[in-house]
């Protein structure tokens, strides 16, 4: 199957060439390296020197941008963008809508809610599914109240009086 070129203008008026991905239909710029069984949705970006592992999924509206890295089995939902020189790790589930900042780093199975924003620069480790969760993010929407589980709570014992 060969590989059409589409040319496209940016906000200052330059023509850049981007190739449509055999899976999905992407548009990638040459220089991206995106694994073949990775899927890229027809209207998500990959630009200049990203590399999208094996197994990744790409959404729709997606944006990843210059020098940013998505490891194998990466799921990244619609309209997400990843910022430049941003890695995530493989096993990775973001959210659709999420923004990550330039340079951040998200580490091997972690998760991104949903309209979530990672500070650029930021460093999410895999801790436990909630630390990973809460580790430097920002929602961008007030989150539903959460329910307590009381059955966890302990309260102090009182002493009992003698009698």
């Amino acid at each position: 199957m060969a590989r059409m070129i589409e040319e496209l203008e940016d906000e200052t008026g330059a023509v850049i060439k981007y190739k449509r991905h055999v899976n999905g239909r992407g548009l990638v710029s040459p220089s991206a390296r995106v694994a073949e069984s990775a899927y890229i949705e027809p209207t998500a970006y990959v630009e200049a020197d990203a590399r999208v592992g094996m197994e990744a999924y790409v959404g729709a509206g997606s944006w990843i941008d210059k020098g940013a890295t998505v490891g194998d089995r990466t799921f990244v939902g619609a309209n997400v963008h990843i910022g430049a020189g941003c890695i995530v790790g493989s096993g990775v589930k973001i959210g659709s809508g999420a923004k990550l900042g330039e340079n951040a780093m998200v580490g091997n199975g972690a998760r991104i809610e949903r309209d979530t924003q990672v500070a650029a620069g930021s460093v999410i480790e895999l801790k436990g599914a909630a630390a990973a969760r809460a580790a430097l993010t920002t929602p961008l929407r007030s989150p539903r109240p959460q329910q307590r589980d009381l059955r966890s709570v302990r309260t102090p014992r009182t002493p009992r009086r003698a009698a």
